[in-house]
């Protein structure tokens, strides 16, 4: 996208009666510069370049258009928990020096009582991060289906405490299929017993829709005032060997409509970082491997060209 129109999209969707979802997380509509110049601030999650040392997956994020990185304090991801201490200020200080921010995190994080779930958050909240993605939770097959989820109500509950002595923002991810939270209306479930400005929801268009067919606006209608940051990916169903799968595909070719839900991002006025997926195959670095069996021009390219297709959608909602 060219500087001019990049200028436009940002000076447009400002405008918005402050329905950007596309903020800085720090940022509120009455601290946003006059000179946003191209910046464009959407996030990366870090497991596609886990293929990259920090301070390069900063330089390539910067460099492909990317605010920053939704960095991966994850086992497999790009800080192991057990060396949170040690690493995430290192892993922090090289994407800072790479060109890059790093405001977010996605972790396993999933019990307030766990002393490396919580030196995890404490790690984070003192370098500077603002927003985390715990892990996701199952059903317990020996119980009824209510009873485990009132059970993981309390986890978030408590987990929501922890946030608020830390300054943390936490979020439990939709996503499809058999775990806790396939349903928005089990998300919202979750969150019924949490401290609200300390826990909410990451909010998946893809999964939801994947889940919520022709009703994922109600899903949405339903979470809006706890929605705390975005993950932008796209899909489509398929037919392979005789089966229907859910295919992932790059942003804007596939089923969801980003019209649609931009719009009601705008009317709903929801203001919260947002953060790109590339779940299609891209060598290995979809799936977060540290090595890849592409050429990582074949990942930057395919990654600058979502980011620009959420610009043109964004604009054209």
């Amino acid at each position: 996208m060219e500087n001019t129109t990049r200028r436009k999209f940002i000076k447009t969707t400002t405008q918005a009666l402050g329905a950007l979802p596309f903020l800085h997380p720090l940022q509120t509509l009455s601290q946003i510069p006059d000179n946003l110049d191209d910046t464009f601030p959407v996030y990366l999650f870090s497991k596609h370049l886990q293929f990259l040392d920090y301070r390069t997956a900063g330089e390539k994020a910067s460099e492909m258009g990317f605010a920053g990185l939704d960095l991966t304090v994850r086992p497999g991801g790009h800080v192991l928990p057990e060396n949170v201490v040690e690493d995430l200020p290192k892993a922090i200080e090289e994407i800072k020096k790479g060109g890059s921010q790093c405001h977010l995190m996605t972790t396993a994080v999933d019990n307030a009582d766990d002393p490396v779930d919580a030196k995890v958050l404490e790690v984070a909240s003192q370098q500077g991060i603002t927003h985390y993605r715990c892990n996701w939770f199952r059903y317990d097959e020996n119980q009824p289906m209510p009873d485990t989820l009132k059970e993981h109500t309390q986890t978030i509950k408590s987990l929501s405490k922890l946030n608020r002595s830390l300054s943390l923002k936490g979020c439990y991810q939709n996503h499809s299929g058999t775990w806790v939270g396939a349903s928005i209306w089990e998300v919202k479930a979750l969150l019924e017993q949490a401290d609200k400005e300390y826990f909410g929801a990451q909010y998946d268009i893809r999964h939801a829709m994947v889940e919520g067919g022709l009703s994922w606006e109600n899903g949405l209608r339903l979470i809006k005032d706890h929605i705390k940051s975005i993950a932008l990916k796209d899909y489509k169903w398929e037919n392979v060997g005789g089966r229907w799968k859910v295919i992932n595909v790059p942003l804007g070719e596939g089923m969801v409509d980003f019209k649609k839900y931009f719009s009601l991002l705008k009317a709903y006025k929801i203001n919260v970082p947002v953060i790109l997926h590339a779940e299609y195959p891209l060598g290995g670095a979809s799936h977060g491997k540290s090595e890849i069996s592409v050429s990582p021009e074949v990942v930057y390219t395919a990654l600058k060209k979502d980011l620009k297709k959420a610009e043109q959608l964004w604009e054209e909602a």
